[in-house]
């Protein structure tokens, strides 16, 4: 039996990925997800595929290494952070930055995630906003996943990540974006495996026409 083409995927188009891959062909893609970081370093310790999907920048460096094919990048999805509740709470005003900053200050506890994009880049705007002490003592801080696991438990009031990311947890409520001046946007690239097996390119090439505009936001994100 054909052994089936694998790709490792970053979080964020989990969702989006899950939904194209009846399409795929036989045999169906096995998907290895994880944030962008994790993957990267799986793939310095050995882990190797047919296709990657990660953000932009990842996707360069591992092209620039040769462990990626150069001229195969294939832009995908572009995503927003947001911010998410436990259903049937009320929404709160992140309308501005400074509506954000009170939010969170307000909030009795929320979750964010240590390795992704997101996480990354929230912890970083907690400490412009000079509010970084006062949210970590009621944050709690997931090494990888979906933050809004923890909001659709209960355990946090707010739950912060890529949109895509919060929309592909059932029993949350998604808020919105984070106010533009409070916010980041990452662009999600695939890009075929140098070592990677026969077909593998068109794989890619299926899959990066498959991502039309409906379909993106369908999944909270916007056109590469």
């Amino acid at each position: 039996m054909t052994e089936p083409p694998r790709i490792l995927s970053t979080l964020a188009v989990m969702a989006l990925l899950r939904e194209w891959l009846p399409e795929a062909g036989e045999p169906r893609p096995e998907v290895v997800f994880n944030p962008t970081a994790r993957l990267m370093q799986q793939m310095a310790e050995g882990l190797t595929g047919d296709i990657a999907i990660l953000t932009e920048a990842g996707i360069e460096e591992l092209t620039a290494s040769g462990v990626l094919a150069a001229g195969t990048r294939r832009d995908l999805a572009r995503s927003a952070i947001g911010m998410a509740v436990p259903p049937g709470a009320p929404h709160p005003d992140i309308s501005s930055v400074a509506a954000l900053r009170a939010t969170l200050l307000a909030a009795p506890s929320l979750v964010y995630s240590r390795a992704g994009a997101s996480g990354i880049f929230f912890a970083e705007l907690i400490e412009r906003l000079g509010i970084a002490a006062e949210v970590n003592a009621k944050a709690t801080i997931i090494p990888h996943g979906f933050t809004a696991e923890v909001a659709a438990r209960g355990e946090a009031a707010l739950a912060i990540q890529q949109v895509s990311e919060l929309m592909a947890v059932p029993g949350v409520d998604i808020v919105g974006k984070l106010p533009e001046a409070a916010n980041t946007y990452a662009i999600f690239s695939a890009a075929r495996f140098t070592a990677a097996r026969p077909g593998a390119q068109g794989l890619l090439d299926r899959m990066a026409a498959a991502m039309t505009p409906a379909r993106l936001a369908a999944h909270g994100l916007d056109p590469a």
